[in-house]
């Protein structure tokens, strides 16, 4: 059975990787809002998920102002996947338990 990633567990960390499925890079203000939390606590998400390589995170400017782009890596996305599927088999065993 794959485990349960602790790292990617946390409601917000799972979130943040989820949506960075969909995109190839996102600016942090758009994270940041989308998952209602304040810059320090997704700083904190991002630089954790960033230490063991599951995203990345890039300097840039729009519009003449500072901005970080945050993208998930192939580490990020296969640890994403795996975690999922530990979490589906968690699913599975109860969906079972429920037939019985």
């Amino acid at each position: 059975m794959v485990a349960i990633d602790p790292l990617i567990h946390p409601p917000a960390r799972l979130q943040l990787m989820t949506m960075l499925t969909a995109v190839s890079e996102v600016e942090f203000v758009t994270l940041r809002e989308a998952l209602g939390v304040s810059d320090s606590v997704l700083s904190k998400h991002v630089s954790a998920l960033a230490a063991d390589r599951y995203v990345a995170s890039r300097k840039g400017a729009v519009d003449g102002r500072r901005t970080t782009w945050i993208s998930l890596t192939r580490v990020g996305d296969r640890a994403l996947r795996a975690h999922v599927a530990a979490l589906r088999a968690l699913i599975e065993a109860v969906d079972v338990g429920d037939a019985g």
